[in-house]
């Protein structure tokens, strides 16, 4: 406001000037000299540095097209750096021509990569070059905005040190005007100083210009922008992030398919789950483009849908469209990408597995290690199993037999937990991780290892039992069960367990919750009943799978134990009700246990809505747990 209010002032002063010429006739000769003209023409003359007068003085400021010189035609027509250098040695102009001369060079230099290094240094040292440089040095403040811009980024790519003459020229005289620039100008020096924090006057200047997109984020007019600052700028200002997601919300009409990615991958890489501009830019990637995307550009925005947890079905069967007739091109370094990108979104696409089961099949050679583990520990995670499962696991295992022992310990316990939960394990494989060496390796205080450790021991112990006893891994035995779940207990585990302690006629004895067995495993609800199916105190029974194992009385003639178990929504497979492998693997280690199991599905347990409709539900589960266990 007060910059306007001088601006004002400015303009007025002459007119003043001229009401008062009659009064300055009284005074002396010299004084009516002169010195009122030039003082009114100063002030007419646009000053070289407002500070607050926008992109108006921007356009004033060189009103006038310079004339072209011989000069700049040489610059255009120069195929390579010395080019550049002869044409201004043949030609000297002024500061705005030096630093287009400057602009120029950089560009052909990058252009041409052969010998770029020494090039660089011997450019550095032509004294050409130095007087360009000097020129610009010594006349910057009459370098036009966007070739000042411009200039600041070819000045670094050229190599010239932070701490050089020019460039602290260059970049106090861009701190300057930086309220002149236009919103483009501004993004453009954003990408510059993004990753530049060498110097102070580089984050001085960073800062500010950070500071005026803030301010001035309304001004931007088209998605390149706004998919350049969200991906170079984003990290550095959460504010100036919440800004742009506004404008990309409103300008996402407008995104071609590159600017999505960008600003897909801007989302993932720092976490920012903006669901509406996530459905904003899925429904226009399904409208617009209905040609064939690019391969990259399908995996970055799977790889980004993965790491932000957002779930679109039709995006992700245009995915499994696209990619399947490319399989036989993509690299097992993208088809594990991929994979793993969907497997942490929990979709299951079979067609699209069988495809990266077949291309592992085919290409074997080509997976390294580590994209091999990242294969198997997607396809545990959905519980896949290929339709050519020998020929697959037969090449799996091959490549895995060698390197297995070598891989990091955390590695190495994933990828044998993995195949346990394919049921490829084998108990050479299991015995290495369940003994003493191994497990000091590990972080046991962490739940989520000591469980996968007692799931693999559980893996040994019953589904390879002839192994169990002779091998005898007393080192993971000693590790204590699983301390259950921290959080909360869901509406579906509370209202379970009320229905149980109905049937349990209010009887501490006779039920059990929340059990924390040794296999690693927690089962919602324990009962033990009789041959008429009523319970019956379990407190003093055996009970192999607790830790001190239960009381001392076997148990009885015809009686059964029962295992409760409720299954989440996030137990499935998205859009499925599919069990994920992990939850699979604990139904088939609690039935080797010797548990009838009882399951809660979350939708069945939604239909029901009075407590007896939920009481007659369980009690008509557990009749048919029972019934199929007597067929057996």
């Amino acid at each position: 406001m007060t910059c306007r209010i001088l601006g004002r002032c400015a303009r007025l002063i002459p007119r003043a000037s001229s009401q008062a010429s009659a009064t300055a006739v009284r005074l002396p000769a010299l004084a009516a000299g002169p010195t009122e003209p030039l003082q009114a023409t100063a002030w007419q003359q646009p000053l070289g540095r407002w500070l607050c007068e926008g992109r108006r003085l921007v356009k004033e400021e060189y009103s006038v097209e310079p004339k072209r010189t011989q000069l700049d035609e040489l610059l255009e027509r120069a195929q390579s750096p010395q080019g550049v250098l002869e044409a201004w040695a043949a030609q000297r102009g002024n500061a705005n021509q030096a630093a287009k001369a400057l602009v120029q060079l950089v560009r052909l230099a990058v252009g041409d990569k052969v010998g770029a290094r020494t090039e660089q240094s011997e450019l550095l040292n032509d004294p050409r070059l130095l007087d360009i440089l000097a020129t610009v040095n010594s006349q910057v403040a009459s370098v036009w905005n966007g070739t000042l811009v411009a200039l600041l980024r070819a000045i670094s790519a050229l190599g010239v040190p932070v701490t050089a003459a020019v460039q602290r020229s260059i970049q106090t005289e861009a701190l300057w005007r930086v309220r002149r620039l236009s919103y483009k100008q501004l993004a453009f020096l954003a990408d510059w100083g993004a990753g530049r924090n060498d110097h102070p006057q580089e984050v001085e200047l960073m800062c500010v210009v950070l500071k005026q997109l803030e301010l001035r984020w309304t001004e931007i007019a088209d998605a390149r922008t706004v998919s350049t600052l969200m991906a170079r700028t984003g990290h550095l200002s959460p504010a100036l992030m919440d800004r742009l997601e506004d404008k990309a919300l409103e300008l996402a009409e407008g995104f071609a398919a590159e600017d999505i990615r960008r600003v897909c991958l801007s989302l993932a890489s720092q976490g920012r789950r903006s669901v509406p501009l996530l459905r904003a830019l899925s429904y226009h990637l399904l409208q617009k483009f209905s040609t064939n995307l690019t391969t990259p550009l399908l995996l970055d925005i799977a790889y980004a849908y993965g790491k932000l947890n957002f779930h679109h079905s039709q995006i992700f069967q245009r995915l499994a469209a696209e990619l399947l007739p490319r399989m036989q091109d993509i690299s097992p370094a993208d088809v594990t990408r991929c994979c793993k990108s969907l497997a942490f979104l929990k979709w299951l696409h079979l067609p699209l597995f069988e495809a990266f089961a077949e291309n592992y099949c085919t290409n074997s050679h080509k997976y390294s290690t580590f994209q091999l583990c990242n294969l198997v520990l997607s396809f545990a995670r959905l519980n896949f199993q290929p339709s050519k499962g020998a020929e697959f696991y037969t090449k799996v295992l091959s490549a895995l037999d060698g390197v297995l022992p070598s891989l990091e310990p955390f590695l190495q316990t994933d990828v044998v937990w993995s195949l346990c939960v394919l049921q490829q394990a084998k108990p050479q494989h299991i015995t290495v991780l369940t003994q003493q060496q191994h497990i000091t390796k590990l972080p046991c205080a962490f739940s989520t290892v000591q469980n996968q450790l007692l799931h693999i021991t559980a893996t040994l112990q019953l589904e390879h039992p002839e192994s169990w006893s002779s091998t005898l891994p007393t080192g993971a035995m000693s590790l204590p069960p699983s301390l259950g779940r921290d959080s909360p207990l869901s509406p579906l585990q509370t209202g379970l367990r009320g229905a149980l302690e109905n049937i349990a006629g209010g009887r501490a004895e006779a039920l059990r919750t929340g059990v924390n067995t040794v296999y690693g495993w927690t089962i919602d609800g324990e009962l033990v009943v009789d041959s008429e199916s009523k319970p019956i105190d379990l407190i003093n029974l055996t009970a192999p799978h607790l830790l001190g194992g239960g009381g001392a009385k076997p148990l009885p003639n015809g009686a059964r134990r029962l295992a409760f178990l409720t299954w989440e929504f996030p137990n499935y497979n998205s859009r499925s009700k599919d069990l994920l492998g992990r939850f699979t693997m604990m139904r088939r280690h609690l039935q080797l246990a010797g548990f009838i199991l009882v399951e809660v599905p979350y939708y069945e347990w939604l239909e029901l809505k009075s407590d007896w409709q939920k009481l007659a539900y369980v009690k008509d589960k557990m009749g048919k747990a029972i019934a199929e266990d007597m067929a057996k």
